[in-house]
């Protein structure tokens, strides 16, 4: 599970498998995991581990091939071309509103729940 750091877990994933391909320990070519198997290994929710693997796409440490699955790769070697900090940093807070909202929609739905039990229990 990726530690809570106020980052959200889809980044620190995406930072884990970037520096892993960065010192040697997964090559370009290599598999990456699943979504199915990032959501084992850290405890996360498919749309986490979807943001991950979109993430590293993204920074060109992954090319996806449907059917197929993602595959490590160095950026510049069939990746996108380099972003600007400007976007990166739009980004990267588009995504943090994206979570803070589905979490606010999480509790609005337990909240719901909540008031539905209690004026079933009346």
């Amino acid at each position: 599970m990726a530690d809570f750091t106020g980052r959200a877990a889809y980044l620190q994933i995406a930072d884990d498998f970037k520096r892993r391909i960065r010192d040697g320990e997964l090559t370009p070519g290599d598999k990456l995991p699943s979504e199915s198997d990032l959501m084992a290994q850290h405890s996360v929710s498919r749309t986490v581990a979807r943001q991950a693997i979109s993430r590293l796409r993204e920074d060109g440490y992954a090319i996806s091939h449907q059917g197929k699955g993602s595959f490590a790769a160095l950026p510049g070697e069939g990746g996108p071309a380099k972003r600007s900090p400007e976007f990166e940093q739009i980004t990267e807070f588009l995504s943090e509103v994206r979570q803070d909202v589905r979490r606010l929609a999480e509790r609005m739905d337990q909240l719901e729940d909540l008031v539905r039990q209690q004026a079933q229990g009346r």
